[in-house]
């Protein structure tokens, strides 16, 4: 499991090429948008490699669940009764899907994910400012599963390396999908699952992914996938940004300000910067106001 971070079958080809770099700095951080990426031959995304990854991350760093599920889900899924190896190996049949999280705990994983986002670091820190916490995420996904209504804190490009999917996306920020408590909930510590509701399915923009597509999210934008008739496996590339992290602190102040009764205006999305509520509720944690 020592394969370049940059495997392809022309080993010195970028997996990002100038088009896709391009494109993404055109779009980055608020529009969602497809690119190509040249990384469908890894060795390390292979599903032995990834049964083998899944034994060797900590019980916190896997999830896994019934793949014939609903859109929206009332908390987290149930089990499907397997090993989260057994599932993978036998992600034909197992109808479920899988999350390895934090690939990065892994090195060979890490030098992966560090690769990808070098070759996207000038566009992102051109936009956004210093590349802040890389995390890495595999998707293993029975045929035909569906992985519920939710968001994401971080920036996120998804790369679909075998089999197909349709990711629907809403507009971030929205509260029509998504209401300002939910936010507050999430960042206070809450859960991701959202609340949902079928009207929003006309509103949503679908994105189907094939093997070298690979989709933006942006922060927060609520989301939900339908795998394709294949096994699929996908690998989300993400960190945040200090803007992220100031939307976050901001939300976090906002729960706190709600729960004594107040009716706190929720913070902007980019390029607003949220100082003033992010900066008081870092004084507050520092001085250890804020409960946690």
């Amino acid at each position: 499991m020592n394969a370049p971070a940059h495997f392809t079958d022309a080993a010195t080809a970028p997996v990002f090429d100038d088009a896709a770099r391009q494109r993404f700095a055109a779009h980055y951080p608020e529009t969602p948008h497809i690119l190509r990426h040249n990384l469908t031959a890894h060795p390390l995304l292979e599903i032995e490699a990834l049964a083998g990854l899944a034994e060797r991350l900590p019980i916190t760093s896997v999830e896994y669940n019934r793949g014939d599920l609903p859109i929206g889900v009332d908390g987290k899924p149930g089990s499907n009764g397997l090993t989260i190896a057994e599932t993978i190996r036998r992600v034909a049949e197992a109808e479920s899907w899988a999350v390895l999280k934090n690939i990065e705990q892994v090195p060979t994983y890490r030098e992966l994910l560090i690769g990808l986002l070098d070759e996207i670091r000038p566009e992102i820190e051109a936009a956004t400012g210093a590349m802040l916490t890389p995390q890495g995420f595999i998707f293993v996904s029975s045929p035909n599963s569906v992985t519920p209504y939710h968001f994401d804190p971080e920036h996120n490009i998804l790369l679909q390396i075998r089999g197909s999917k349709v990711m629907t996306q809403f507009a971030a920020g929205d509260t029509r999908f998504v209401p300002d408590v939910a936010h507050e909930t999430y960042h206070a510590g809450g859960p991701r699952e959202l609340r949902w509701d079928d009207s929003f399915l006309t509103h949503g923009r679908e994105f189907p992914l094939g093997p070298g597509d690979a989709l933006f999210v942006p922060v927060m934008a609520p989301h939900f996938v339908r795998n394709g008739p294949a096994p699929s496996v996908s690998l989300s590339i993400t960190w945040r940004s200090e803007w992220s992290y100031r939307e976050s602190d901001a939300r976090i102040l906002n729960a706190m300000l709600r729960a004594r009764g107040f009716s706190p205006q929720a913070p902007g999305r980019w390029p607003q910067q949220n100082y003033a509520r992010a900066y008081a509720f870092r004084i507050m944690r520092k001085l250890g106001l804020t409960g946690s």
